[in-house]
């Protein structure tokens, strides 16, 4: 059975950094994106294109199926809880793509069938309140003097473990 898994960008604001994803999530077979919060979507609310996004997804934008949850102006929160919970019930381990106390190493991981990723902002990281309700908190280990990778890069590493 091939793995199903799912992306949740938790407040990412760079619109390059979004069609990015989505072109990994295309390569990586993705099933769907959640764009959370202030995440700027693939189609604007005038229903233009996103340019930054369009032209770094090169097209994955229009071929990885993509739902907005929560409103622009806030980190959207309660909304990602409560989709959280529904993934949890259709047998999706909630993993949460960030460093912290009791993290596991992406290396140490066995994937599951069924998983949904939250990536989080570029500065903030994943918000604690979903960190805490996600299965696994997920790190790359870091070996250099930065803390942290690019969130498109760490989602490329990420999406492509078996």
């Amino acid at each position: 059975m091939q793995q199903q898994k799912i992306v949740i960008l938790d407040a990412i604001r760079s619109a390059h950094n979004v069609g990015s994803i989505f072109r990994t999530s295309d390569a990586a077979g993705v099933e769907k994106i959640y764009l959370a919060g202030p995440t700027p979507d693939p189609i604007d609310r005038f229903g233009r294109v996103q340019k930054e996004i369009a032209k770094t997804s090169l097209g994955a934008s229009e071929s990885v199926p993509w739902e907005h949850v929560g409103t622009i102006d806030n980190r959207a929160t309660e909304e990602v809880l409560q989709l959280i919970a529904v993934l949890a019930t259709e047998g999706y381990t909630i993993v949460a793509v960030e460093q912290g106390a009791g993290s596991v190493d992406v290396y140490d991981f066995n994937v599951p069938k069924k998983v949904a990723y939250i990536f989080g902002a570029e500065v903030e990281g994943v918000q604690e309140e979903l960190m805490k309700a996600a299965d696994v908190v997920l790190e790359l280990p870091m070996q250099g003097m930065k803390e942290s990778l690019n969130v498109s890069v760490a989602a490329g590493i990420v999406l492509f473990q078996k």
